[in-house]
């Protein structure tokens, strides 16, 4: 079974930590929660977004996440895989040096990576698009453009992979985007 960092922070999108965080132990994998500046036991809040029919998503309080690792001591070598959930903690991480050496160093060992809704804007931030094809939420479809990337036009339950980069556009698409991922693994 493999070893898997997922890394988050407050405001990530509930669904897609929560759900992939319990499948992937649930099938017997191990996952190190971690958020910059927390330890094991710490929290991050989550937010429920939505699809209403509004121009965008709905915002709504979360759970409380408990991370189970403490950031400083991660290294990036001893995991097998990286996970980034969508929210609006990407928005976040992506000006944390620390963060974008991470998620380089996965990509550079050519390691299994999935990434779902706003996570492009941390890929992006780690330039490790070009070239790639990476769905996302679609307010993202810039930052994958702008950063040598092709967005895929795919529906919200759909997934893609490039390689060692499974993405997905929201957590509709768990189905796909976790199927996908473990054949990675």
């Amino acid at each position: 079974m493999a070893t898997i960092l997922m890394i988050t922070g407050d405001f990530t999108e509930d669904y897609e930590t929560m759900v992939p965080f319990q499948t992937l132990l649930a099938c017997g994998h191990e996952v190190d929660a971690v958020c910059p500046g927390k330890a094991a036991g710490d929290t991050v809040k989550t937010a429920i977004h939505d699809f209403e029919g509004d121009q965008t998503y709905s915002e709504k309080p979360g759970h409380n996440f408990a991370l189970t690792a403490d950031f400083a001591a991660v290294e990036a070598a001893s995991y097998d895989a990286l996970v980034i959930p969508g929210g609006r903690a990407p928005e976040y991480l992506r000006m944390n040096p620390e963060v974008l050496a991470m998620v380089r160093h996965f990509f550079d060992a050519g390691k299994p990576v999935a990434s779902i809704c706003h996570g492009a804007q941390l890929l992006a931030a780690a330039g490790v698009l070009k070239g790639r094809t990476c769905s996302a939420y679609p307010a993202c479809a810039y930052e994958v453009t702008a950063s040598g990337g092709t967005y895929p036009d795919i529906a919200v339950t759909e997934a893609v992979t490039d390689g060692n980069l499974v993405t997905a556009p929201a957590w509709p698409a768990h189905p796909a985007w976790l199927k996908q991922f473990m054949a990675l693994l």
